[in-house]
């Protein structure tokens, strides 16, 4: 995680370095705008990075004298099941297309993306996997 950290704050670096000159050159707002909004997203990602790998166990990425096979194994748990992901994508793709088309898509988008988000949250409360 430390080089992950370090490539996000160096990217921070070279986005505001854009950003100044950007906006200095073009004058204009908007792009201006994205490129300090990139800034500010990269380097929150590259602090959290940052900061986690000082409290974190060093993994195979950070030694430079580890093989592929030092980092196998398991990853995380993943959900093989879920349909709560489509629900989630068809609502915010409704939702984008109502600001495009029309803002009424948004209520048909809405109630999926609550309904997806819901589902996920709370899709192992139920049955087997319900804790007392």
């Amino acid at each position: 995680m430390k080089i992950q950290g370090k490539m996000f704050l160096w990217l921070s670096v070279f986005l505001l370095i854009m950003a100044i000159v950007y906006g200095l050159w073009s004058k204009e707002p908007a792009g201006t705008t994205a490129l300090f909004l990139s800034f500010g997203l990269s380097i929150m990602v590259g602090f959290y990075l940052a900061f986690t790998a000082r409290r974190v166990d060093v993994g195979a990425q950070d030694d430079k004298e580890a093989d592929v096979a030092d980092d196998a194994g398991e990853l995380g748990f993943f959900s093989p099941h879920s349909w709560q992901p489509l629900a989630l994508g068809v609502g915010g793709a409704l939702a984008f297309l109502g600001v495009a088309i029309g803002w009424w898509l948004i209520y048909f988008g809405a109630p999926l993306i609550m309904l997806g988000l819901w589902g996920w949250v709370f899709e192992y409360y139920r049955g087997e996997n319900r804790t007392q």
